[in-house]
């Protein structure tokens, strides 16, 4: 910081750099910007710092979930990772993603414990919507009372002003201009790239990470896979957190009250109005940050509802999108592939794994008309389909790989479902982190898809038991934990709501998933 000033005097001192200051002072004050700040520019202010806390809480949540980032489709430790917090993927074979995850202290992450990814997502998805919400409402009526060009250059000349102020700032000879009826040059630049660049870059580089976005959009997948979109997204919060240190520096660096009063009360003067306002803002800030931990500990269920409910009508809108094939070849199998989930330790599996899952049935059961009991020839006998395409792990971790078996449309011409089975529940001989039997709910219209599949094979191989073998399945419109492994049974039903806890799967149940997970 010594140097910087010190580079800054001397700037300042040589006489071009004198000519170049007085000539571009720092502030356009002609650009025909309307002059002061209505008293819904504070209010949407105020809401976009507020939910802010929540989205960078919540986000630094979900990375550490899996705290690595990779700019390259493939996701595989220790050779494409930019960016790693914690350890080295020890050499065990039993390794899982879930083992990858660090913990944050519950005053900093939200909600502040391992594992805790669902609860997390439900926070930062939710709030997201009501931060587009007010963004929306921000944009409707910047525009409409002509208030855009506070925000938006119109010269060219805002270049040179900008770094004439960055000169004035670094020499600590504060450039004079007046907010209240222009930004300067460096102000400007710093606020057209928030609202225009960083703000949408952020919304873009969000839905980069859907799995029914990317598998039906192949170029959104193609230009835009999921780990460079998680590493961009990033980079965006990184962004975020640089201008609000910077900003909240510069605020109550030159002259405080008067800057205070223009974000919190809407006039121009150097009164403490603006002060109070701002200190009952950060004291609801602070209780709401204090809070929120405690709160989501004490009523999961609550964020997961709220969260559904902002977020369920996006999710539900995806799921409408059928995926198609053909995004990705042979060529764009990943070396390494990530799994999750614990190896069935039953006897029941351990005795099926000794003759290779001879003596394995598949139920099929439920509301149908032919209920069936396949074997693994038996499902080998049907006609074959294969796909390559990308895992999306609710963690953020993926993967490509080529699949082989049978698709669920084939199952379903043989068991033919009755009219009233709207869902399909899929058992496991896997359990759950905390115990009982892992399974999961899916749409019947989704297993309809072309590319809803169980599949026996993993890139040409038998299924690696890691991956689900005998038999898992593959929704490509839904996240991992959805795609259930080492599969026993499958049960066409008409509602989910008397399964476990009645939430549409095992991770829904116990750790606040959501039943539609395409975001």
């Amino acid at each position: 910081m010594l140097a910087g000033v010190a580079i800054g005097k001397g700037l300042h001192n040589m006489p071009a750099v004198q000519s170049f200051i007085e000539r571009y002072p720092g502030t356009d004050e002609h650009s025909g910007a309307v002059v002061g700040r209505p008293a819904w520019i504070g209010w949407t202010h105020f809401f976009n710092l507020f939910m802010m806390t929540f989205i960078i809480r919540s986000g630094i949540q979900i990375l550490c979930d899996h705290p690595r980032l990779y700019f390259s489709r493939n996701a595989t430790p220790g050779k494409d990772e930019w960016l790693r917090v914690g350890p080295p993927v020890p050499d065990d074979p039993l390794w899982t993603a879930n083992s990858d995850t660090v913990a944050l202290p519950p005053q900093f992450g939200l909600p502040g414990f391992r594992h805790s990814i669902g609860l997390a997502r439900w926070w930062h998805l939710g709030v997201d919507v009501l931060w587009l919400v007010n963004g929306a409402v921000f944009y409707v009526l910047l525009f409409a009372t002509g208030q855009w060009r506070h925000l938006v250059p119109t010269s060219w000349d805002v270049f040179p002003n900008a770094a004439s102020v960055a000169i004035q700032y670094a020499s600590l000879q504060w450039p004079t201009d007046n907010g209240w009826v222009a930004y300067n040059g460096l102000q400007l630049l710093a606020y057209f790239t928030t609202v225009f660049i960083a703000a949408p870059a952020a919304v873009i580089t969000g839905l980069g990470m859907s799995p029914a976005l990317s598998q039906r959009v192949h170029w959104l997948s193609k230009r835009l896979s999921i780990q460079h979109a998680r590493s961009l997204h990033f980079l965006v919060l990184v962004y975020f957190l640089f201008f609000i240190l910077t900003h909240v520096t510069m605020v109550f660096a030159t002259e405080a009250l008067r800057n205070l009063n223009h974000m919190f009360a809407a006039r121009d003067d150097t009164g403490w109005a603006g002060f109070a306002v701002f200190c009952v803002a950060m004291v609801i800030v602070a209780v709401a940050w204090v809070a929120a931990t405690p709160f989501t500990i004490r009523h999961p269920r609550v964020v997961q509802r709220v969260g559904y409910a902002l977020v369920g009508p996006f999710q539900r809108a995806l799921e409408r999108l059928n995926p198609k094939p053909g995004a990705f070849t042979e060529k764009d199998i990943s070396p390494y592939h990530w799994r999750n989930g614990r190896l069935p330790e039953t006897v029941e599996y351990k005795e099926l794994e000794k003759n290779d899952f001879a003596d394995w049935r598949l139920r099929v059961y439920g509301l149908v008309e032919n209920p069936t009991a396949f074997s693994l020839e038996d499902l080998r006998a049907l006609p074959y389909h294969d796909q390559i395409t990308q895992h999306f792990c609710i963690q953020a971790w993926s993967g490509v790989a080529k699949w082989g078996g049978v698709s669920m449309q084939t199952i379903m011409d043989i068991v033919k479902p009755l009219p009233e089975a709207k869902w399909v529940v899929f058992y496991s001989m896997g359990l759950g982190a905390t115990g009982g039997i892992y399974y999961n709910a899916h749409p019947i219209e989704q297993m309809t898809h072309h590319m809803s599949m169980l599949a026996y094979d993993m890139n040409g191989e038998p299924l690696p038991y890691l991956h689900g073998r005998p038999l898992r399945l593959r929704n490509e419109l839904q996240h991992g934990f959805k795609q259930v492994k080492w599969i026993k049974g499958i049960e066409f039903v008409a509602h989910y709501s008397e399964i476990g806890s009645g939430y549409g799967g095992y991770s829904e149940d116990h750790k606040f998933f959501g039943r539609h997970q395409t975001l």
